[in-house]
């Protein structure tokens, strides 16, 4: 048999060029802005940081402060149960929503779609603005309605009193959220078989049956999936309560939340090594919570 020419033999080995080519921007920028700053930041979390040029290594002194430091634990305090209070209540209403949008009893149901949507669409600055004239005090929309219904002061400070702060939050997550994840809710819903239901009620389930055992199973991955990222994104809180509370913390810090906490030690103290040992555990925290939640749902089970 005879060999293959030299030339033929070259062109076997010859690397195409043409795909690093095109991908070499993105590889760039992502080496430069995402690996690069990770690398810096997991630098940076063990040492401390007096000045712009100055880096003292400290080890873990920075994680050992951390655990005794009260303003972090006010922070974390603050960042879970503003966690579980708009999960627990955006998860349901923006289901609840979508299942009530989705019946076909509902006329015009594009129309409630896009309201319910819509305040998605606004940005977060004009969101903490307008909520910040709605909760204002004497002339706020929300204490005028209040006071109509229920007798609340008018003189109430939304914004101003501890316990009421965080309420106030919450509130405008859910105003801006609900509609977000109700859009997932509706794709999943749609996706249900109908056979499934027709076959639910030959064996006689009640409307409550139906959507127990056909419904919440067939949305059951994108049920995990909007619980998953809305627990990231609540983990994570910073630009509302930043901006509602006019860049600060608010009365008693009730709106310190551990990303503020993070940028006040960061950029308002100069003090990066902290910061990024902040931010390095929470980024530790998100991902041990979010194992947990995949984990608790049974998602990670070969026959789930």
């Amino acid at each position: 048999m005879n060999a293959c020419p030299p030339q033929r033999r070259r062109a076997k080995r010859r690397i195409p060029l043409a795909p690093y080519l095109f991908l070499s921007p993105f590889l760039i920028v992502f080496v430069l802005f995402w690996i690069y700053p990770l690398f810096q930041s997991i630098n940076l979390s063990f040492h401390a940081t007096p000045g712009p040029d100055l880096k003292i290594f400290v080890g873990l002194d920075n994680f050992r402060f951390l655990l005794r430091d009260p303003d972090f634990h006010k922070a974390v305090a603050n960042t879970l149960t503003y966690t579980l209070a708009a999960v627990g209540l955006q998860v349901p209403l923006s289901l609840g929503i979508a299942v009530l949008l989705n019946s076909r009893a509902i006329r015009v149901r594009n129309f409630f779609r896009f309201a319910f949507f819509a305040p998605h669409l606004m940005g977060t600055v004009f969101a903490a603005v307008l909520f910040g004239l709605i909760f204002a005090p004497r002339f706020g929309l929300l204490n005028k309605v209040l006071h109509a219904l229920v007798g609340l002061p008018m003189s109430t400070r939304w914004l101003g009193e501890p316990d009421l702060v965080m309420p106030a939050i919450v509130l405008l997550t859910l105003w801006l959220n609900i509609g977000f994840y109700m859009v997932y809710f509706l794709a999943a819903l749609q996706a249900v078989d109908e056979s499934l239901y027709e076959a639910a009620m030959v064996d006689g389930a009640g409307a409550p049956g139906r959507f127990w055992h056909v419904t919440l199973p067939g949305i059951r991955p994108v049920m995990l999936f909007v619980v998953v990222i809305s627990t990231i994104g609540a983990l994570r809180i910073f630009e509302l309560p930043y901006l509602l509370l006019d860049n600060t913390a608010g009365p008693d810090q009730a709106g310190l939340f551990v990303v503020t906490y993070l940028y006040q030690n960061g950029f308002a103290a100069n003090d990066l090594g902290y910061a990024s040992a902040i931010g390095w555990t929470l980024a530790i925290g998100v991902f041990i919570v979010t194992l947990l939640q995949v984990r608790l749902s049974g998602a990670m089970r070969e026959d789930a």
